[in-house]
């Protein structure tokens, strides 16, 4: 009886542990990024909550295999040397040379679109995420759109935009 209440214990010690790194990976990942997201926000316009929650999304808080080992948050296609470099996993995502890289080169992305210039200093991240979508940003469709905006809600990550709204006034 002891030996099975201790190894509860144990595994519940343990499960508490390796659950708060996971806890943390979002927080730590808003404090790293969300400057760049700011940034890119005031020289776009694009909400940096967009920015900043389609990365997390993307990029499972920079904890995925391609956030890690190709710098890409946001799961963009493209060229990788990770074959040249010996890495046994293999991709189709873009590998950048910088995290910062990868922001940029999505901002470069919307920029792109039709309909970007109507929504340039828009705050309203859903019209935003709706936007891309019917631009097919992501064939998941409406499900990535759900995760993204809880995201956004999650993390409260909408109070970046006020900054958007300071840059104005």
């Amino acid at each position: 009886m002891f030996l099975k209440k201790r190894n509860l214990l144990l595994s519940g010690l343990l499960v508490t542990s390796l659950a708060a790194p996971a806890q943390k990976a979002p927080k730590n990942y808003i404090k790293k990024f969300s400057p760049v997201a700011v940034n890119l926000m005031k020289e776009t316009g694009v909400p940096a909550s967009v920015i900043l929650g389609i990365a997390m999304l993307e990029s499972g808080s920079g904890t995925s295999k391609n956030a890690r080992l190709l710098r890409n948050h946001f799961g963009i296609v493209g060229k990788n040397n990770l074959a040249k470099r010996g890495e046994t996993y293999r991709s189709v995502y873009r590998e950048y040379a910088t995290d910062t890289a990868s922001y940029h080169s999505f901002v470069r992305l919307v920029l792109k679109r039709k309909w970007y210039p109507a929504m340039k200093g828009n705050e309203d991240y859903n019209a935003w995420l709706e936007k891309l979508i019917h631009s097919n940003y992501s064939s998941a469709g409406n499900v990535w759109v759900s995760r993204v905006k809880s995201m956004i809600r999650k993390y409260k990550l909408y109070e970046l935009d006020d900054e958007l709204k300071l840059a104005k006034q």
